[in-house]
């Protein structure tokens, strides 16, 4: 069974070394819809897949800190970055090139790290991320699946390599949430008292 959860932000970016012009050479924004797509082949305590609240913890502070930011590729030209850095308190350096597909695989390394370090408290069984959707617009979007993650032709995502500026951490529940997901550290979902037993 499928299961969906979706997050909006509004983030700006500029796609180098693509085909178009007005993409590759000047900064503009968009309005994302990002859908996390979880599978899992029992339900949990409550008969879920998974808690859709329970989303709304890290995977929803992490897909947030893209929004009203400027993500930009940490390849870029150095005064590009020097100017996004300068005149946006919000801002995310990231290994690779800010474009749909690559924000699709960013979301779902990020999410995925997440649910492998979480300890599951009610019951939830195989829950697994299935895929992630990012829409850059009304009619474009990217998936992206677990086999595109380690993919070498699609470029190297480490969560070490991702850099969130100081006012986008300052704004988290937890400032050292990222710092705690990529040492590996357990994330704890709430323990619930069942009110319907014997089932």
């Amino acid at each position: 069974m499928l299961i969906r959860k979706l997050f909006r932000f509004e983030n700006a970016h500029i796609v180098r070394n693509c085909s178009s012009d007005r993409c590759s050479r000047s900064l503009h924004g968009h309005s994302y819809v990002v859908e996390f797509i979880l599978e899992a082949h029992a339900l949990d305590n409550g008969q879920m897949v998974y808690d859709f609240g329970l989303m709304k913890g890290p995977i929803r502070t992490l897909t947030d800190s893209f929004d009203h930011a400027v993500a930009f590729w940490d390849k870029d030209n150095a005064d590009y970055i020097s100017a996004c850095k300068t005149f946006s308190a919000r801002w995310i350096a990231l290994p690779v090139s800010p474009s749909a597909e690559q924000f699709s695989r960013l979301m779902f390394a990020m999410a995925d790290a997440v649910l492998s370090q979480t300890v599951m408290k009610n019951g939830e069984g195989d829950v697994r991320l299935q895929s992630v959707i990012v829409h850059e617009t009304q009619t474009g979007y990217a998936q992206c699946f677990r086999e595109d993650i380690d993919n070498p032709r699609m470029g190297l995502i480490r969560l070490e390599d991702i850099v969130f500026s100081d006012q986008v951490r300052a704004e988290w529940p937890d400032p050292e949430m990222f710092e705690k997901l990529k040492r590996g550290e357990s994330f704890v979902n709430p323990v619930v008292v069942p009110q319907v037993t014997g089932v």
